[in-house]
Order: structure tokens, then C-alpha cells, then sequence
């Protein structure tokens, strides 16, 4: 018996969380910029689909996080009146993407978007920092918010 409790515990402790668990390690922008150099000529290569799917879902996490800030702007807003909540949700790119720094306006094709990040990162040679800031840095300069 007392056998059995002691690999239950042990076992308990094995599978509970410790501090010293490793931490993911994120992608590189030289490692994305590798993928993304098959992007322009083998769209459907699984580098080029793993560029153009990595891009995707920056932009993707930046519209939900977008719309995330616009709930609670607008949760927070002690304006109640109809033109005030109009003037709110005809300028809601001002409001929250001026935090983003970077928006898209009309709607750009995925592609477009995706071309223009994978073009900036591969001609930039070795780059160094993370793929996220990479791609962070590129929609801000090449679509930025006016």
C-alpha cells in the first residue's frame, strides 16, 4: 500500500508545473524570411504556404485584438447618445488601429499583404529579432494608417 501511494505522489509531482519548465521558442525573422523566400514563386510549397499562413495570422490576431480595444473603448465610453456612438463606429480605424500603426483601409487582398511582407523580409538579407516584430515593422511601413 504504502508503495502504491508513493508512485501516486511521485507521479503527482512529475505531471504538476514547475517554474523551470522551457519556454517556446519563437520564430525568427532570418527563419521566416528562409520560408518566405519560396512565397513569390512556389505559392504552394509548404514554405510558402507556411510564410503566407504566418502573415495571415499576424493580421488576423491584429483584427481580433482591434476588435477586442473597439468593445472596450466602447464599454468604457460614457457617450450614450446616437451621434456620439455613430461618430465612434464610422471612425473606428482611427480609434483603435492608430495603436497598431498600421491598417489596411480598403480591404487589400491577403496576397497583396502577404507578397509585400515576404518581399521586405527576403530583401533584407540576414535579419536579425523576432519574425513577429519583422512583420510588425513591415505592415507599418508599407500600409500605414492616415
Amino acid at each position: 500500500m504504502k508503495t502504491l501511494a508513493l508512485a501516486l505522489t511521485a507521479s503527482a509531482m512529475m505531471m504538476a508545473p514547475t517554474s523551470d519548465a522551457v519556454a517556446v521558442n519563437s520564430l525568427t525573422a532570418q527563419q521566416l524570411a528562409e520560408h518566405c523566400a519560396y512565397y513569390p514563386n512556389d505559392t504552394d510549397s509548404l514554405h510558402g504556404e507556411f510564410c503566407a499562413r504566418y502573415i495571415q495570422g499576424f493580421v488576423d490576431g491584429a483584427a481580433a485584438a482591434d476588435d477586442r480595444v473597439l468593445r472596450s473603448m466602447e464599454a468604457e465610453s460614457n457617450r450614450s447618445s446616437f451621434a456620439d456612438r455613430a461618430l465612434r463606429t464610422r471612425t473606428r480605424y482611427t480609434a483603435a488601429s492608430r495603436y497598431a500603426e498600421f491598417c489596411f483601409g480598403q480591404p487589400v487582398p491577403l496576397q497583396q499583404v502577404v507578397l509585400t511582407v515576404a518581399t521586405d523580409l527576403t530583401s533584407q538579407g540576414n535579419i536579425s529579432g523576432s519574425a513577429r516584430d519583422a512583420v510588425y515593422q513591415s505592415l507599418k511601413t508599407h500600409f500605414p494608417c492616415r
